[in-house]
């Protein structure tokens, strides 16, 4: 068993044209060989684009508000919220125009994301 306190995990600036802006930082969660976790956290207003990953995603919000936003639909999201997203849905999250946002992120580990907007 591990335990990981995200308080003492360090945060890591994110450089990557899958943001709308740089003000991203990830804390590595995970070594687990079946499953990659982090946090992601997000300045006010920036999100990621439009992307896909080929295994179900699940974020857990922990702190701010963010928007979570599919091609038919679009919904606020705030702390103790789990969205689940299918393998292949076409979505962005991050936080609101007023908020910073953080959300904890699980996926199968190994799935690769494919960004769809420029």
């Amino acid at each position: 068993m591990k335990v990981i306190k995200i308080s003492e995990v360090k945060k890591e600036p994110v450089s990557s044209p899958l943001f709308t802006g740089p003000e991203v930082t990830r804390q590595e969660l995970s070594d687990s060989r079946e499953f990659t976790m982090a946090v992601v956290n997000f300045g006010k207003g920036v999100r990621n684009k439009f992307h896909t990953h080929d295994s179900e995603q699940i974020l857990i919000v922990t702190s701010g508000h963010g928007f979570i936003v599919t091609e038919q639909e679009k919904k606020e999201i705030a702390p103790g919220d789990v969205v689940i997203i299918p393998a292949g849905e076409k979505h962005w999250h991050g936080a609101t125009e007023g908020s910073e946002f953080s959300h904890i992120f699980v996926y199968r580990s190994g799935s690769q994301a494919t960004q769809l907007e420029k």
